[in-house]
């Protein structure tokens, strides 16, 4: 497959502005802001969205996601996700990221297009809903219809290398009328592979480290939702340094 023009952008998910500037000083190209990263991802805050803004030089992609869970949504929330694109826009947001699904599986084409449409003006990425998706071409298809200019997808695996067969056939379908974003497992030591495999021009990842605590005191018997990966008072951010590497291996490959 032809490989396509490098570097290829960088979207980081953050779950915390604190995440987003680790990201940001890293040299990612774009952010996908986001809170509650133990559920996948819902709405930032509106103050989060703000000083996230004010980051220079990296574009902010607001997740709308009013909860974590599956993708059918009530009518009210629904009307929680019209509602915060105007939040993310009022924040000076460039992007704003949401996925639909009807309950047997295939994309809420009508849903989806209400929100591109309250976006408008804003990019548009249907996330990884996508791979909850039954008949990934067809979902493709309603997706573009529906007006959004991206989709995020681990090709319906459990991580984008392993699911390249499926993107490689994605961003053939969508040729110039949609951009497939790979997403699931990206790092330094994979994204040329992805790249080569499918012919993808963005790259999603989230390249999870931890921030240390700067509590100098802290009771040792309370823990309040710790996570088994680290202790529960130090900060889980984006790895400036896995970002930073991330980003030198797209521009190396930029080389003749």
């Amino acid at each position: 497959m032809k490989m396509p023009a490098l570097p290829a952008l960088l979207e980081i998910v953050a779950y915390s502005y604190a995440s987003a500037l680790e990201a940001q000083l890293g040299g990612a190209h774009r952010i996908e802001l986001c809170e509650n990263c133990a559920e996948g991802g819902t709405t930032p805050s509106l103050g989060t969205m703000e000083a996230t803004r004010a980051l220079p030089g990296v574009k902010l992609h607001v997740m709308i996601r009013p909860r974590g869970g599956d993708f059918h949504y009530t009518p009210a929330e629904f009307k929680i996700m019209l509602r915060d694109i105007a939040l993310a826009r009022q924040a000076g947001a460039d992007g704003v990221v949401f996925g639909v699904l009807s309950p047997d599986g295939t994309v809420d084409q009508p849903r989806v297009r209400e929100l591109v449409e309250a976006a408008q003006g804003l990019s548009t990425t249907f996330h990884r809903a996508f791979d909850w998706a039954h008949q990934p071409s067809d979902a493709l298809e309603a997706i573009i219809q529906a007006g959004c200019q991206r989709v995020l997808t681990s090709g319906q695996a459990s991580h984008a290398l392993a699911g390249a067969p499926l993107i490689a056939k994605l961003v053939q379908q969508a040729g110039d009328r949609c951009q497939i974003m790979a997403g699931g497992g990206v790092g330094p030591h994979n994204a040329l592979a992805i790249i080569q495999q499918t012919g993808v021009r963005e790259l999603h990842a989230s390249l999870r480290g931890v921030q240390a605590t700067t509590m100098e005191v802290r009771p040792a018997e309370v823990a309040l939702g710790a996570s088994p990966n680290w202790e529960s008072d130090a900060i889980p951010v984006a790895n400036r340094a896995q970002v930073a590497a991330l980003i030198q291996l797209l521009f190396k490959l930029q080389k003749p």
